[in-house]
């Protein structure tokens, strides 16, 4: 008879009770954000008692024959916040350290997120508390695959359509689409977002973050009435969303002085090729090292004398021990979560205009939107037809989120978050309680 474990190996179910800590004062944070949104609008507290709670909440513990012939069980979630502009929509992660708290923050930021970018979407999120590190690619299509048979009742093309998160890619989307398509009879591509391009995928999808990170930044750049062409940008987190978002500022003027990854930073005043950065980082595995640089800390590249920033590496990067000195004029957030509220507050005093993470790497989950609607019509759009289309809507969010910065008198954090309580708010008012 085979052995059955629980939870996977006691590395993961430690690290998964430190997390639960981390995930309650992230849902706390959250929460205190939309308080104080709900405050400002004057939204109304029957508006703040519906959003505090998701709409339904699943937990699942899967069950996975790995390759030694062992069973082990797996935790998995997924969290509908609300649907009242829409199918839920919303990211699933594989992560050691996932846990029930976590993933209704996430759910609730997705909800704000489409909003902001004026989606017709509500918000939602999954995980699975796994390490895909040490699973065989077998291993993981076999959770993939039982995952998605514990959720199936309650996905759906009209109903809630998964993406890829931290740790899931366009192969883990195919298993998903694979195994709903086998229970539903029938091949159904508009399950799920960020597919491989060959199965139904959208072009632009690889850099849609990473120019909508850049994106933020030229916006703000204008409103701020400085020129691209004399300005100086670091980059901190070298991966997909920092490449890109280096690639666009460039092509539009910027010079890129600093990158980073998670082995250390790179300073080039003289301006740096992102190419041929992206070139030797995969040679090489990171950027330290780069001909001609100087080799720099994180730390040190977050307080370089220059216009833009752009955290596009971890969560909480920028915190209270660090803010202060930060010099950059402008913050593009490509990463989530990377600036604390006591950074926040910093950062605010001294005048940085921030472009906050729900709508600066909101490029992401607004051409997973442009991918549904293309496999429901069974239609095939160009790279430039989605990127144009990207940048249309990416740029009116910000212009939206800028009317309310002058109309409430906050700052771009608040107003991107007021706007999207406002018209969720609206939604929920109008279709009322039933029955």
């Amino acid at each position: 008879m085979s052995r059955i474990v629980v939870g996977a190996d006691m590395s993961q179910s430690s690290s998964i009770g430190n997390e639960s800590k981390g995930g309650a004062a992230f849902l706390e944070m959250v929460l205190r954000q939309v308080k104080e949104a709900v405050e400002i609008t004057n939204a109304g507290d029957d508006v703040y008692e519906v959003l505090r709670v998701p709409k339904r909440t699943l937990t699942v513990s899967i069950p996975v024959r790995m390759d030694n012939g062992e069973v082990k069980v797996f935790m998995g979630y997924r969290v509908q916040h609300n649907n009242a502009r829409g199918p839920y929509k919303g990211g699933i992660r594989y992560h050691p350290n996932v846990d029930l708290d976590e993933v209704v923050a996430l759910a609730m930021l997705m909800t704000y997120k489409c909003a902001v970018v004026d989606l017709p979407y509500g918000g939602a999120k999954g995980g699975v508390a796994c390490n895909p590190k040490v699973l065989s690619k077998s291993e993981l299509e076999r959770l993939t695959r039982r995952y998605t048979y514990m959720i199936y009742d309650i996905i759906g093309p009209y109903v809630d359509i998964p993406a890829p998160d931290v740790y899931t890619d366009a192969q883990v989307m195919a298993w998903i689409m694979d195994t709903y398509s086998q229970l539903k009879g029938y091949l159904t591509p508009e399950v799920v977002t960020g597919k491989p391009v060959y199965l139904g995928g959208s072009e632009g999808r690889e850099e849609a973050t990473g120019f909508g990170t850049a994106l933020g930044a030229r916006e703000a750049v204008k409103h701020l009435g400085l020129n691209m062409s004399n300005l100086t940008i670091a980059i901190q987190g070298y991966g997909n969303v920092g490449y890109y978002a280096a690639k666009y500022l460039a092509e539009w003027g910027g010079k890129i002085v600093a990158a980073s990854d998670s082995k250390g930073g790179i300073y080039k005043p003289d301006g740096i090729n992102v190419s041929a950065l992206l070139e030797y980082k995969k040679k090489t595995g990171s950027v330290v090292g780069f001909p001609g640089s100087k080799t720099i800390t994180n730390e040190e590249l977050l307080g370089l004398n220059v216009d833009i920033l752009i955290p596009a590496a971890l969560e909480r990067a920028i915190n209270k021990d660090n803010a202060d000195s930060i010099k950059a004029k402008i913050i593009s957030e490509g990463a989530n979560g990377p600036t604390t509220p006591e950074a926040d507050k910093i950062l605010r005093e001294k005048e940085v205009f921030i472009v906050p993470d729900v709508l600066a790497n909101a490029g992401g989950v607004t051409t997973s939107y442009f991918e549904w609607v293309q496999n429901l019509k069974r239609e095939k759009w160009s790279r430039s037809e989605v990127l144009s289309k990207l940048e249309n809507k990416l740029v009116a969010a910000f212009k939206d989120t800028l009317a309310y910065t002058k109309r409430f008198e906050v700052d771009m954090r608040s107003a991107a978050l007021c706007l999207a309580v406002d018209r969720v708010g609206l939604a929920l008012k109008t279709l009322g309680v039933w029955p």
